[in-house]
């Protein structure tokens, strides 16, 4: 494949000094050590393309359309797509290091305010600041689609589009039909304050 050679052909990249990622990120510079090692072990050149990225992401979720990614390569790869193109912050179809650990770093340690602004831009596949519903739509189906056919209760076939649907209906505060970044966060904390006065009930 053109991609694999690409990958091969590709000058090994080295990550930025590990004292400056430990202070750009929520991680320790032995836990970067031990990031760096399993990053190299997966990715030898040091960046990893959306094919790669595609394989790993599969290892996590055997059980859903992933499984038959080889079958179904458009189909059954949309969710790892959509995430691989949250990773890759440059949008030059690769991912280095740096970005695989400012992500995770977001992901794992951000605050609630840096995890909800990393979900929008997931969501925001254009990246036109908005979330349309035929974005919205588009991850709820990769999404369903990774989860396989072994969830319980099974999903109803119009399960996508009743999620997106509620979704609009909650995040949508002005309805003029997008979701902005500023709505996104509003609605999500609303849900989390209602949760923590829930539990306290």
């Amino acid at each position: 494949k053109i991609e694999d050679e690409l990958e091969m052909t590709t000058v090994c990249h080295r990550p930025e000094g590990l004292e400056q990622l430990e202070a750009q990120t929520n991680f320790t510079k032995r836990e970067l050590q031990v990031l760096y090692r399993g990053f190299k072990n997966e990715c030898p050149s040091g960046v990893v393309n959306e094919e790669t990225f595609k394989q790993i992401y599969a290892q996590f979720f055997p059980h859903g359309a992933f499984f038959f990614v080889s079958l179904l390569p458009c189909y059954a790869s949309m969710y790892a797509h959509y995430l691989f193109n949250a990773f890759d912050t440059a949008q030059n179809g690769s991912v280095k290091f740096e970005d695989f650990v400012m992500a995770l770093s977001i992901l794992l340690r951000g605050t609630v305010h840096e995890k909800l602004r990393w979900t929008f831009n997931l969501y925001d596949i254009n990246k036109d600041g908005y979330i349309n519903k035929e974005e919205m739509m588009d991850i709820v189906k990769a999404i369903y689609d990774m989860m396989g056919k072994y969830t319980y209760p099974v999903l109803k076939e119009d399960a996508p589009r009743q999620h997106v649907e509620v979704f609009f209906q909650k995040m949508d505060k002005n309805k003029d039909g997008v979701v902005t970044l500023d709505e996104f966060i509003e609605s999500c904390q609303e849900v989390r304050t209602n949760q923590r006065s829930l539990r306290i009930l």
